[in-house]
């Protein structure tokens, strides 16, 4: 497997055959790594040892202790990503995943398995389907109708695994399954934390959405619109809505689209999308609203949940987190473990652990 792992990794980097060779000060030739991407020739220790370094991965990942492999992974929005941009993403994918695995080995915890809503995937006829889809969600989850506070804790909690990273411009995220040795594939939830809290949240219930939508039962395009429609209905039921703003109006005004936004932790636009979906405004006065009040809506968050300054810092994935915290206030891995696992400085990591005031103690003695 380290052939597959080399030459995503390579081109992750983008770096030639020949570039890969220079960055590691011609230790190995250009010719000797096509050999061992087409897996006719195994790198010595020390040329295994430098291969790392010199693609920022992590020799694990090199060498494929997990076993894994992505499939499934699709950019729903293709413009401007390129096979550099998809190498970056999965070799980041691939390497999170492993460090996942590996924590939850250590504490001997089976991964979280995924608790599908339905006693399978839905296949739908048309797009207003999916409204129903949400409804069926909402109830089996037993969510009620109240606004939910955290998308990304949700998913955790019924066994998704949620992954924010940069991602490629104008891909908000994806969707994608990760395959194991003799184990179930795990799905995996991917975010941009390029993107404001409020699309986070609407991207994830999209991407719940592409889970639980038999493929092809629709068109791409209408597939996709039924994920609109889903991610609507899931984090803006109907009946709370309604019952919030009424059933039929004329005109809404900025404070009061604010306050929903703020209620529903959504986009404006999304709300107001939403508001037409349900028939609650019309035609005439959703485009109203984009030509007046929310004329900048689609291109600039009102009132944003998240300072702009620390996004990703809200509904943050925290589980992977807690678990290394957990290994290591019993003893199980080493502060040096903890560090390379969560990919944070030593002094960080024991921060974490005893608390900001302990560890500056500790490393003033």
């Amino acid at each position: 497997m380290i052939a597959d792992r080399l030459k995503l990794a390579r081109r992750k980097a983008g770096f030639s055959l020949r570039d890969l060779s220079a960055a590691m000060g011609n230790k190995v030739t250009a010719q000797a790594i096509g050999k061992y991407e087409r897996a006719e020739s195994v790198p010595s220790s020390g040329v295994l040892l430098a291969l790392p370094k010199a693609l920022d991965v992590s020799l694990s990942y090199l060498l494929d202790t997990q076993r894994i492999a992505l499939s499934g992974v699709e950019f729903r929005t293709k413009a401007n990503t390129t096979a550099r941009d998809r190498a970056q993403v999965e070799t980041e994918v691939l390497e999170w995943v492993e460090r996942y695995l590996q924590i939850e080995q250590i504490l001997e915890r089976d991964s979280a398995e995924w608790q599908c809503p339905l006693p399978s995937v839905r296949e739908l006829r048309s797009i207003g389907e999916a409204e129903q889809l949400a409804n069926d969600v909402r109830e089996k989850w037993e969510l009620g109708l109240d606004p939910i506070p955290n998308m990304t804790e949700l998913l955790e909690e019924k066994g998704l695994k949620v992954l924010t990273i940069p991602l490629p411009a104008r891909v908000s995220g994806f969707t994608c399954l990760v395959q194991r040795h003799e184990a179930t594939p795990l799905p995996v939830i991917v975010v941009s934390d390029q993107f404001t809290l409020e699309r986070r949240r609407l991207t994830l219930a999209h991407e719940l959405a592409h889970r639980l939508i038999v493929p092809e039962s629709l068109s791409d395009k209408d597939e996709e619109k039924a994920a609109n429609v889903f991610a609507g209905a899931f984090l803006m039921p109907r009946a709370h809505l309604e019952r919030e703003v009424g059933k039929h109006r004329n005109a809404l005004g900025y404070k009061e689209l604010i306050d929903l936004k703020r209620i529903y932790r959504v986009s404006g636009a999304a709300l107001l999308v939403r508001l037409r979906q349900i028939e609650v405004i019309s035609d005439a006065t959703l485009t109203y609203a984009f030509q007046s009040t929310a004329r900048t809506w689609r291109s600039q968050e009102p009132d944003e949940l998240e300072p702009a300054g620390a996004r990703g810092s809200m509904e943050r994935a925290q589980r992977f987190e807690r678990l290394c915290y957990w290994a290591l206030a019993e003893g199980l891995i080493s502060l040096s473990k903890a560090s390379e696992l969560l990919r944070a400085p030593i002094s960080d990591v024991e921060s974490g652990l005893k608390g900001p005031q302990a560890a500056h103690a500790h490393h003033r003695q």
